[in-house]
């Protein structure tokens, strides 16, 4: 379809606000982290610290064996008095005995920090006169002044400068406070800075300037204190950034009126293009801003409604590729100098646009004004690789690239039916189902009968017809085979259903229809099924068969695993799991993945996560869902595709859209997938998926080390979430340690006494998990376990059904015992697989059962110690 299907869905640098707009989100969330500490825990003098009225108290408990006492976050006894508003006398007392005025905490924030997002500018004032560090770096590479800058305090702003704050230091993405007051829409912060000589022209990562950040606000002040600038500079209303979009260009795809206005008074050039050939009018009818084309239009003339950028598209074309705002169409349509039917440098119009977004009540429109459904669309001679190439080859002896073909191959069956049923009122008839090739008029177009729709013009559909001649027979069902039970699961392919086949219990996934006109649906389904067929191992998926004779009957057929997905029975069911049991399935999905990456053509599985390990009833686990998984031909192939899987388990190198990764990102999830199993919850289950992988890609965070996790696994999972590749082990040198681990004579103790303890069945002993967040040596003893009470992690039985029943029976006990459900602190999840109460994860029990347990420190390490140091930066801080 030409270079039209080149075109980016979002520009380099909305991918950058956006990485700002995350970072400065997670900032935030740090920030309330540490302003919202849990004092539970707390020793005696760090509580008197955040008494206010009882300074007496502090002074008689404040000595030199606890000044320099810490919170398991990081907090000292000064981080603690800022927070909690304590006098300046308090604060200059904690100063003096020698507590650290710079110390950071476990997130990255110093007191200064902490008072700065707080307001307090009294605060601010004595610590910087104690010595604080205002330029000192913390999370995200943000100083005081940025967070200033960020919150509009305007009066700490002032004290900072005259501290000495660097004014035009950039944090991590190299915005100034200068870039964040724009962001943010301070005014007061803005013109403070620019007193003080904050260059105004100073380029961010990408070389946007805080005109361009400001001009996608609606501040016109901000955009006056710039424009205007000072004696010594001004900022330029025309400058480019690396994709050459203008402040213009900004305000159009945001819409503020008034800043175009201004823009175009203080001479902004209208008519300007970026890199991709867009003008200001191209991007205000990308994002459906009717006035702001209006507005245009009346003011710098029509001579930009008939400009094409890169991917042939008119104004007209953008407006029907947003397809929301059929009233700025319709203005479109009124302009003289506008053609419906204009064909762009590769031939397609305003209607193809619309068929192949899916837009029915525009294509509808755009028919109604006479739009031609004969206009014939070229296909790109441009494209160098060979795949394109053979597209473009195939397509020339295809039916012609009309905007109904363009709407078939995308999958918009109401739209085909619209297009092949429509009746203009000059026309005698309508299209039918059976419409001569040879046909010209608008009325209607040749199209494929339903039985070629296998054979159109893409790869894709060439795929299904290789796949069903090379799959052997015996893996070939009909739809009639299979009986549909009820629906076990579904995602954006369809459903999966619990079902037989010829009298065997099985898993159906069924795949719609409609999804077939997406090349990713087919591309995953072809990939499943050739993967599955190869695969014969007891820790993966069996598979059963594939129906293919009919797209809207495709199907993947595998064996029932009756326990269901380890992510279900730790987070939905919140089954107890013991640590004989978590050992075996950890090894059984190592066992499956080594099996993967050592076949004569390995396989990488690219979406290992708790979703996707089955449990069977007798408690060993297999790898399942390959739909995102391929072979790997060779380890320096660089066409991997983008950010496959799930984002919460993601590696790093996938993520920061790298397209050359390994099988080592395997390695990195199947590591999540052991921490999620032995801590009980999900990796960062505070932050939504997308915010998890930033964390572990651009921050190099790891989930906390509990003091419980046997030494070998820690070492493990070290090694195993590395932030290099190649320093993570392969599958095939882990799996003796684990295998060690499972054996283990402490194991199998550990497990026979929480039995005893339990007093029979239904009742387990709850292993203490002490989250600490640096390394795993702190607290723990030689036996690799800690010595320290904490958070219940609940224990395992043995099967799946065991565990059914020993879950039914603690629940009727503690209901009899008065304990309630709340109390058990598991993370309450929503419907995304993230904890809809953040602050869920952060209320831990503390057992008191375990104190004298002899087995709490029973557990050798199996074959290997744990790192003794976490200085390297892949072993830092998780928080941090």
């Amino acid at each position: 379809m030409g270079n039209y299907k080149s075109r980016p869905t979002i520009s380099c640098t909305d991918e950058l606000k956006k990485k700002i707009s995350e970072s400065y989100a997670l900032f935030r969330s740090k920030v309330i982290e540490d302003l919202r500490p849990k004092d539970s825990d707390w020793t005696e003098v760090q509580l008197a610290v955040t008494n206010s009225t009882d300074l007496q108290l502090l002074t008689k408990l404040l000595d030199d064996s606890n000044y320099l006492e810490k919170t398991d976050a990081g907090l000292t006894l000064l981080h603690i008095a800022c927070i909690s508003g304590a006098p300046c006398s308090q604060i200059e007392k904690l100063i003096k005995k020698g507590v650290n005025v710079n110390a950071l905490t476990k997130n990255n924030f110093s007191a200064l920090h902490l008072s700065t997002y707080r307001g307090d500018s009294e605060q601010v004032e004595l610590l910087v006169t104690n010595g604080a560090d205002v330029n000192q770096s913390g999370h995200s590479g943000v100083a005081a002044l940025h967070i200033t800058a960020m919150c509009g305090h305007h009066e700490i702003t002032k004290i900072l400068l005259e501290s000495g704050a660097k004014i035009d230091n950039g944090d991590l993405v190299k915005f100034s406070s200068l870039h964040i007051a724009c962001h943010f829409g301070h005014e007061k912060v803005v013109e403070l800075l620019l007193s003080n000589g904050s260059d105004i022209n100073i380029n961010g990562s990408v070389r946007d300037r805080p005109i361009h950040l400001a001009s996608s606000k609606a501040n016109l002040k901000i955009m006056q204190l710039l424009v205007e600038g000072t004696s010594q500079q001004k900022a330029d209303v025309n400058v480019k950034d690396d994709e050459g979009h203008t402040p213009l260009h900004f305000c159009c795809k945001s819409g503020h009126l008034v800043t175009l206005h201004y823009l175009l008074d203080h001479d902004a050039l209208p008519h300007e293009v970026n890199i991709y050939g867009d003008t200001p009018l191209h991007l205000a009818c990308y994002n459906g801003k009717l006035e702001i084309a209006k507005q245009l239009v009346a003011q710098t003339g029509p001579a930009s409604l008939c400009i094409e950028n890169i991917f042939s598209e008119t104004p007209l074309h953008s407006a029907c590729t947003f397809g929301k705002n059929l009233e700025l169409v319709k203005f479109l349509l009124e302009q003289p100098q506008v053609d419906i039917n204009l064909q762009g440098k590769d031939g397609h119009t305003a209607l193809h646009s619309a068929c192949y977004h899916g837009h029915l009540r525009c294509v509808q429109f755009l028919l109604e004004n006479r739009a031609d459904m004969t206009c014939v669309a070229a296909v790109s001679d441009q494209s160098g690789d060979s795949e394109k190439r053979e597209e473009r080859l195939y397509c020339e002896r295809t039916p012609r690239q009309t905007a109904l073909m363009w709407a078939y191959e995308r999958g918009y069956d109401d739209i085909v039916t619209l297009l092949k049923h429509y009746k203009r009122p000059s026309d005698e008839s309508a299209c039918g189902d059976y419409s001569q090739p040879g046909s010209l008029d608008g009325s209607y177009v040749a199209v494929p009968s339903p039985l070629g729709k296998l054979r159109s013009m893409t790869r894709e559909k060439i795929d299904v017809l290789q796949l069903r001649a090379t799959l052997s027979h015996q893996f070939h069902l009909q739809i009639t085979d299979l009986e549909f039970q009820e629906t076990i699961g579904s995602g954006s392919f369809g459903k999966v259903y619990k079902g037989k086949c010829k009298g065997r219990v099985v898993a159906i996934k069924r795949y719609r229809a409609s999804s077939f006109g997406a090349k990713s649906d087919v591309d995953m389904f072809c990939r499943e099924v050739a993967i599955l067929a190869k695969l014969n191992s007891p820790y993966v998926i069996n598979f059963v068969g594939a129906c293919l004779d009919d797209p809207s009957q495709f199907a993947i057929v595998t064996h029932y695993v009756a326990g269901g997905s380890l992510f279900s029975l730790l987070h939905e069911q919140k089954r107890l799991i013991d640590i004989q049991s978590k050992l075996t399935i950890i090894f059984d999905v190592a066992k499956g993945m080594e099996y993967l990456h050592n076949m004569p053509l390995p396989i990488i599985h690219r979406d290992l996560n708790s979703h996707n390990i089955l449990l069977e009833e007798n408690g060993h686990a297999v790898v399942a869902d390959f739909g995102e998984s391929r072979f790997l031909r060779s380890n320096d192939e660089d066409n991997m595709t983008k950010q496959p899987g799930n984002l919460r388990w993601m590696a790093p190198e996938i993520f920061t859209q790298c397209t050359k990764y390994s099988v080592k990102a395997d390695m990195f999830s199947f590591s999540l997938v052991v921490w999620e199993l032995l801590a009980g919850e999900l990796p960062f289950a505070h932050l939504k998926p997308a915010a998890a992988a930033a964390e572990t890609a651009y921050h190099n965070t790891r989930p906390p080390i509990a003091v419980t996790f046997p030494k070998p696994i820690v070492a493990l999972l070290h090694r195993g979430w590395h932030s290099n590749p190649d320093e993570r082990p392969e599958f095939r040198e882990i799996i003796p340690t684990l295998d060690a681990c499972r054996h283990s004579e402490a194991v199998a103790m550990l497990s026979n006494a929480e039995a005893a303890i339990g007093g029979g069945a239904g009742i387990s002993l709850s292993l203490p998990m002490v989250t600490t967040v640096r390394g795993c040596q702190d607290g723990m003893d030689d036996d690799g376990l800690g010595g320290e009470e904490g958070r219940d992690t609940p224990p395992l039985a043995g099967n799946v059904s065991a565990l059914r029943n020993h879950w039914d029976m603690e629940a009727s006990k503690n209901s009899s015992t008065g304990v309630s459900e709340e109390k058990r602190s598991y993370p309450q999840l929503d419907a995304n697989g993230y904890v809809s109460d953040p602050l869920s994860t952060l209320r831990i029990s503390m057992p008191s059962m375990l104190r004298s347990c002899p087995l709490h420190s029973s557990l050798p390490s199996c074959t290997s110690q744990a790192p003794s140091s976490t200085s390297s930066s892949d072993h830092q801080d998780p928080e941090s």
